[in-house]
């Protein structure tokens, strides 16, 4: 069975009602769906509950999903981008989590915490200075490793404007992490 047609039954016997394939479901798609939604917002917790909020509308809302030949990942990357732009919406202010806290779980030095921290925060802040189509192709295509053809089907766009965002969105990141190391 291909990997579509096993992705089509799965969702048809999750519209059933079928618990199995709604396990099967998470657990095939919520690291994909975890770290898109991490390279968007900064706190940990917003990051899991906004991962739960993502599962929780898949199962309220499977009916709702028709098989048009797109996978059901790019249904949840919609789910998930709506989810942070609401996310954003209601948050106004930054919280910070006491760095303690985060080092405890941690068995790395704090230097290496520290720099780690850092790259990601300066990674994170570069690319909300882009536009969102660019903020996913990127993610798709560096942090998923996705390749061109995928992203275009994810998005239902032609491979050419996934290139094009791709090279817009490198520059524009690389722009970004000038300008802040240059503010250092």
């Amino acid at each position: 069975m291909t990997q579509k047609n096993n992705e089509k039954d799965l969702i048809q016997r999750a519209q059933k009602g079928d618990s199995t394939a709604f396990a099967e479901l998470y657990d095939r798609y919520q690291p994909p769906v975890y770290r898109y939604i991490r390279y968007r917002v900064h706190n940990v917790e917003d990051v899991d509950d906004l991962t739960s909020d993502v599962f929780v509308r898949l199962v309220e809302q499977i009916d709702r999903f028709s098989w048009r030949g797109r996978p059901i990942l790019a249904w949840l990357y919609t789910i998930a981008r709506n989810l942070i732009i609401d996310y954003y919406r209601r948050e106004e202010r930054v919280k910070f989590s006491p760095i303690d806290e985060q080092l405890a779980a941690n068995t790395i030095s704090p230097e290496e915490y520290t720099n780690q921290a850092l790259s990601v925060q300066s990674i994170i802040g570069g690319l909300q200075q882009l536009t969102e189509d660019q903020q996913t192709v990127i993610i798709f295509k560096f942090v998923e490793g996705y390749s061109n053809a995928q992203v275009a089907r994810f998005l239902g766009k032609p491979i050419g404007a996934v290139k094009s965002l791709q090279h817009r969105g490198l520059a524009a990141l690389h722009r970004a992490l000038d300008s802040e190391a240059n503010h250092s």
